[in-house]
């Protein structure tokens, strides 16, 4: 199920950042008193009451500027006002209701989004009846908060969940299996979409950064209704030049989180790159069921070996997604195209995969009776049982006297016999260590 996309915007120094910082609980965007100091949006997986949700920064919106920063500035936010679930208005209570904010609230009211009103930098009593003005805006009843000095967030939090817990419920809903196709620019996703479904639905191009959106289509395979994601191509940082590049990232996460496999789609003339292995990253640190599929093989120079040597650098590149099969296309010609969907329908049935925990224990005593487990100045690490907590990905907890003594090592070579014990191909596998009396 996808994560909510929460966008926070506004004109230049009302907080944004400072606010956006205090939710994701780290100073990821610059803090400063300049105004336009934010500008580029940046996101960050945040969680309250738990429940997930991405939330994007904006840079400071003024409507009618002819300076070219700040013109970007307004096409990334409303860019992100397109993209969010819910959109945050955030205006300053000191210096009270501007133009500029009437402005930014008649963008944000033409969306049609759920809004929140905040009225930053209330830090007493006596600023509080400032917030009165601000129902000029049409928006609501407005909420006041402090970012600096974090008041108010809790409400005002727990206004942002109440907010997208409705869409929520739609998606789940949907019972569909999802594919994202995810890859570099011009890597040929949208040729491999339109082969998938049978029909020229999505632009092709050969211009890099054609789709900009992340698009769905519904086809069905064997009277089966699959959705299938196209994804903007991501790029390297130093190359995302202008905002809707940027704005495509955002988007092509939120099609990650949405999505049940992915297919990380390699332009095999390129060969395997550092930004593959980051585009593949965002699937694996996301929990999500991967392929990997290199596409343009049919005009690779290759010999005998070809495709030995290929398989061995992305092995080699993407080391941390070793459990994701291979497969080498050509979108163009349809060469092993079939390939592409069995695959898919291997590894989603390996995703959901659920194993008993009379099973598991056995292959989890069999594996320290094989390696006995490790010992720090005297105590041996014991485990006690494991039992599996949940699929999409494969979640194992295993129950043990100390979790500090699980090194890394250890929980990987536990991962490694569960693995050849039952398959899990395709799969990310989560580990999780609690210690015998540790509540859930």
């Amino acid at each position: 199920m996808a994560k909510p996309v929460v966008a926070v915007v506004g004109r230049p120094n009302v907080g944004k950042s400072t606010l956006f910082n205090k939710i994701a609980g780290a100073r990821i965007s610059i803090v400063e008193d300049t105004p336009g100091v934010t500008r580029d949006r940046i996101y960050a997986d945040c969680e309250w009451t738990g429940k997930q949700f991405t939330l994007i920064d904006t840079g400071g919106i003024e409507p009618y500027s002819d300076d070219i920063i700040l013109a970007q500035m307004r096409r990334q936010a409303q860019l992100a006002i397109d993209t969010a679930d819910v959109i945050v208005l955030l205006v300053d209570g000191r210096e009270g209701m501007t133009a500029s904010d009437l402005d930014v609230a008649n963008m944000i009211r033409k969306s049609n989004r759920p809004v929140i009103l905040a009225v930053n930098k209330i830090e007493n009593k006596e600023l509080e009846r400032n917030i009165f003005e601000f129902y000029n805006l049409g928006l609501g009843d407005p909420i006041a908060i402090s970012a600096e000095q974090s008041l108010g967030l809790g409400d005002f939090l727990d206004m942002v969940v109440e907010k997208f817990m409705i869409s929520d419920k739609i998606d789940e809903e949907d019972t569909r299996l999802k594919i994202a196709v995810l890859g570099k620019p011009n890597a040929g996703k949208s040729t491999l979409v339109n082969k998938m479904i049978g029909e020229e639905r999505v632009i092709v191009s050969n211009v890099p950064g054609t789709t900009r959106d992340a698009i769905d289509t519904s086809f069905n395979y064997y009277g089966e209704e699959y959705v299938i994601i196209d994804t903007a191509g991501l790029r390297r940082k130093s190359k995302v030049y202008d905002d809707i590049e940027r704005y495509s990232i955002v988007r092509s996460v939120a099609a990650v989180d949405r999505a049940d496999v992915c297919l990380i789609l390699i332009d095999a003339k390129d060969g395997i790159s550092e930004q593959d292995a980051k585009i593949a990253g965002i699937a694996h640190n996301r929990g999500k069921a991967s392929i990997i599929v290199v596409n343009k093989w049919d005009i690779y120079d290759k010999d005998q070996s070809s495709q030995k040597k290929f398989e061995k650098d992305i092995r080699s590149t993407l080391s941390f997604m070793a459990y994701a099969p291979i497969v080498f296309i050509s979108a163009k010609t349809g060469q092993r195209m079939n390939k592409v969907m069995e695959t898919v329908l291997l590894v989603s049935n390996e995703y959901a995969k659920r194993i008993t925990t009379g099973t598991l224990n056995d292959v989890i005593g069999e594996a320290v009776l094989m390696n006995q487990p490790p010992a720090d100045k005297g105590r041996r690490l014991k485990i006690y049982y494991a039992t599996q907590g949940a699929v999409k990905p494969p979640t194992f907890i295993i129950f043990v006297n100390d979790k500090s003594l699980l090194h890394f090592s250890y929980e990987r070579y536990l991962e490694n016999q569960i693995r050849n014990a039952f398959g899990f191909v395709g799969t990310p596998i989560r580990l999780i260590s609690r210690e015998k009396n540790e509540k859930s």
